[in-house]
């Protein structure tokens, strides 16, 4: 049975951990509810993902690049390849 040490910390035990998904760096959240004390792991959201599908845009990556770079201006003609290196 884990014990409290003088810090006021607990190991939570292996079991546990692997159950809910606890890994070194996970938050959790404590919260009492009819006089238990109830661990929760804290999900943390993609800050991106709330942007995923919000321009309904049907062009590939190298196509919005290439607005982003020339937008209306006529694309420059290499008249010539360079070396690889």
């Amino acid at each position: 049975m884990p014990k409290v040490i003088n810090k006021s910390q607990v190991t939570i035990p292996k079991k546990i951990r692997e159950v809910i998904g606890i890994k070194p760096g996970s938050g959790v959240e404590f919260k009492i509810h009819d006089g238990k004390c109830i661990v929760n792991k804290v999900i943390e959201k993609n800050p991106f993902q709330k942007w995923v599908g919000y321009l309904k845009i049907n062009k590939t990556t190298d196509q919005i690049m290439e607005d982003t770079r020339y937008g209306s201006i006529e694309k420059p003609q290499l008249d010539f390849v360079l070396p690889r290196a």
